[in-house]
């Protein structure tokens, strides 16, 4: 089975160079690593000495969570290809060999690893990942929809591998996307009949210890990109998953005697619906005032001339 790496990078740094260095240990290796570099200036040419890559670079306003991804998939000739992360470090040297094997089955049209935490994490984030990452993998189909709501479609191009002939009939990826370009994917990939495993045995260390404020631009987007792709978000169930998720974390943090965490957590928590809310009605706001809350500031600059 062959297959390559896409990575979107942007001012990579350390992290980016311990990815590298585990992707020559991996058990089975890419026949190409494609870079998509956002603006030359912030490449660093020894990365290129860790290990055989290819880069192209563009400019950061050109940048898209769809189109990049769409157009570096255009580059690949391969069986497979995976899209990974800047900062998604393989766990491991058996990441490829485990996002493969679901694709025995000719039905897989997508496989997707899990993310785990390192000992620098805090406790709400380490909760956060065995939450949305169990340690069981799992096969999901549009005959899940019902049972699973929205998390039917959860797929993360933080690290996900492709098989090409499906991702091809089910039209690649959205050209213009602020979020969730994978879900969108899962979503077409359902329609075409295929389905999406979850391997667990897969994994990647990946986590982010966002600020309240950064909780809010970030959501404020992901609203806005479900609002943007209202016909296939919008038959779905998502929000009652969102409180699902903060009554089990605060449950947790205050067994773990984390009161103080627990409170942090309720607060960020609040952050994230306000911005998710507003992001999901950003059509009908001012431009200024959706400048002002969103994190891709590029993308909306771009969609609401």
């Amino acid at each position: 089975m062959s297959f390559d790496v896409i990575i979107p990078t942007y001012k990579p740094g350390e992290k980016f160079s311990r990815l590298l260095q585990m992707m020559r240990k991996q058990t089975v290796k890419p026949n190409r690593l494609i870079i998509m570099n956002t603006e030359e200036k912030f490449w660093k040419k020894e990365f290129e000495d860790i290990y055989p890559l290819e880069v192209h670079h563009i400019k950061r306003a050109d940048f898209d969570h769809g189109g990049t991804r769409r157009a570096a998939a255009g580059l690949s000739d391969a069986e497979f290809f995976v899209c990974m992360t800047e900062d998604a470090i393989p766990a491991d040297d058996r990441l490829f060999e485990m996002l493969l094997a679901p694709f025995n089955d000719p039905k897989v049209g997508a496989s997707y690893a899990r993310q785990i935490v390192d000992a620098a994490a805090g406790e709400i984030e380490r909760y956060t990942r065995l939450f949305n990452y169990p340690a069981k993998s799992s096969v999901k189909s549009r005959a899940d929809i019902e049972k699973l709501g929205i998390k039917a479609y959860f797929l993360s191009d933080v690290c996900a591998m492709y098989r090409k002939s499906a991702y091809t009939e089910a039209g690649g990826f959205v050209k213009q996307a602020v979020f969730a370009e994978d879900m969108l994917m899962a979503s077409a990939l359902m329609d075409k009949g295929y389905c999406v495993a979850y391997a667990a045995d897969a994994r990647v260390i990946h986590y982010h210890e966002y600020t309240a404020a950064e909780q809010f631009h970030r959501n404020f987007d992901m609203g806005a990109g479900q609002a943007d792709f209202d016909e296939v978000f919008g038959k779905v169930k998502s929000e009652s998953e969102g409180v699902k998720y903060v009554k089990k974390t605060v449950a947790h943090l205050n067994k773990c005697g984390k009161p103080g965490e627990a409170v942090k957590f309720i607060w960020q928590s609040g952050a994230k619906y306000m911005g998710y809310r507003l992001g999901k009605k950003y059509k009908s706001l001012p431009k200024s005032m959706v400048l002002k809350m969103c994190s891709n500031r590029g993308y909306f600059e771009k969609v609401l001339k």
